[in-house]
């Protein structure tokens, strides 16, 4: 039982939840609450924590819990220990994923390239509406907001778990990584000459989404082989990162997935 906030593993998870360099000299971030500890992968799981009140009551939890290195705190402790203004009683520290281009560099592939994306609920939601469309993959240039940070994993709903990603240094890099897998990469732009309706994703793609102040940079839209725009009425002159990426996706699986009908219908 940790009964006193000056426990040196309390330290810890107070430095993980806070400091983006503690989480990169770990390799590890935190975790909160129980549906993102059961969907968390067992091998990703380095230590848990419950409070005294959960471990007592959940079942489910515990024997999840039990598969790991566990400990209990005080419900008073935990409470210090949350990064939540409603804590649930657990918390976990993973290790952070370390996905290698193999893992989901494929050519024929669905992605998503984020130039310096600060918002953490952006990313979030890219990550969970990635998963929903069915993309292969994220692209983060170096600049983006940490995507283990613990605003962002929380707005991933569990996503962070199942949809790889990898940090690259430009959009330029990430290009670089791509080239061999037959993947066009389109830009969403407001100089773009084509709505992005019109355009056909059926093959390998990738999307870039600029940042949320400044959109893409010259390098980054110059990187991509065609500018697609979003018509838009109204004073409206872009939208939110989030929901472009998001039409952006489910127009590529929309097209997808008429196209294997069509074939299997053949």
């Amino acid at each position: 039982m940790i009964s006193s906030i000056s426990n040196p593993q309390i330290r810890l998870v107070r430095q993980l939840l806070r400091k983006p360099r503690s989480r990169k000299q770990e390799s590890a971030f935190i975790v909160e609450g129980k549906k993102m500890f059961l969907e968390a992968p067992d091998d990703w799981i380095r230590k848990v924590y419950l409070s005294e009140s959960l471990a007592a009551s959940d079942s489910r939890v515990m024997e999840k819990a039990r598969r790991s290195d566990w400990e209990v705190a005080a419900d008073s402790v935990f409470d210090e220990m949350s990064d939540t203004c409603t804590p649930q009683g657990v918390l976990a520290v993973l290790h952070t994923p370390g996905w290698k281009r193999e893992n989901f560099l494929r050519p024929g592939g669905l992605y998503i390239i984020l130039e310096d994306l600060q918002d953490p609920g952006n990313l979030g939601t890219i990550f969970r509406t990635g998963e929903g469309a069915g993309i292969d993959g994220l692209l983060l240039t170096q600049n983006c907001v940490d995507p283990v940070s613990p605003k962002v994993v929380r707005a991933t709903m569990g996503s962070i778990f199942r949809v790889p990603y990898l940090i690259t240094g430009t959009v330029a890099q990430a290009a670089e990584l791509l080239s061999g897998c037959r993947v066009r990469m389109y830009a969403a732009h407001l100089d773009g000459q084509k709505d992005y309706d019109e355009a056909d994703y059926r093959e390998g793609a990738a999307f870039l989404i600029g940042n949320e102040a400044r959109g893409l940079s010259p390098e980054g839209a110059g990187a991509a082989q065609e500018l697609i725009r979003i018509p838009m009425k109204g004073r409206v002159e872009s939208l939110n990162a989030a929901m472009a990426a998001g039409i952006l996706m489910y127009e590529a699986a929309r097209q997808r997935r008429r196209s294997s009908v069509c074939v299997t219908c053949g």
